[in-house]
């Protein structure tokens, strides 16, 4: 377990990346997320690995980056915020109603993180769709659900993240880093 490496989960458009964004501001250091970039790379270069084309190849591509951030995280001095864990992975497949290959659970209890586990719930009030996050407010309130009970199950002490401004939000969490 890397109690250094703490997740930031829940659904698309919750304040997941901006909460870490302004976290790094406060000095600590942070993993991007894998999904955006997946998607912006696969988009530009045609690829099929996409949430709406071949999800069990994207959920593949997702792994791999999970996995470098992972083992880069753990070099990395002081707390680090990562933006999704492997489990999210794993909370993707059941969401969508794809089988989990053994590999991706096996990753998701091999490389751990610390045991709190933040959720960013979802919050309609700051819920906004882009071309990379095409997902209603009814998948991305499903979203969050899965990866609550997906870290819970995985052993991870999951807290909700206040709906509250973003600066709160960091002062929440670095009381709990």
């Amino acid at each position: 377990m890397c109690d250094h490496l703490f997740v930031v989960t829940g659904g698309p458009g919750a304040g997941k990346s901006t909460l870490i964004e302004a976290l790094a501001r406060r000095g600590i250091g942070s993993m991007p997320e894998a999904g955006r970039a997946i998607i912006r790379d696969q988009v530009a270069i045609g690829g099929p690995a996409l949430p709406w084309g071949d999800r069990a190849l994207y959920a593949e591509l997702m792994l791999g980056w999970e996995l470098r951030s992972h083992h880069e995280a753990e070099a990395m001095a002081g707390p680090v915020v990562m933006d999704r864990g492997l489990p999210d992975i794993v909370g993707y497949l059941r969401l969508i109603d794809l089988p989990v290959p053994a590999h991706i659970e096996a990753a998701a209890r091999r490389f751990r993180y610390n045991r709190t586990v933040f959720l960013a719930p979802y919050w309609q009030a700051i819920f906004a769709q882009d071309a990379e996050r095409k997902q209603d407010g009814k998948e991305a309130e499903a979203t969050a659900q899965m990866m609550a009970e997906t870290y819970a199950a995985l052993g991870y002490e999951v807290i909700e993240l206040p709906r509250t401004s973003i600066e709160a939000r960091a002062d929440f969490v670095m009381e709990r880093l």
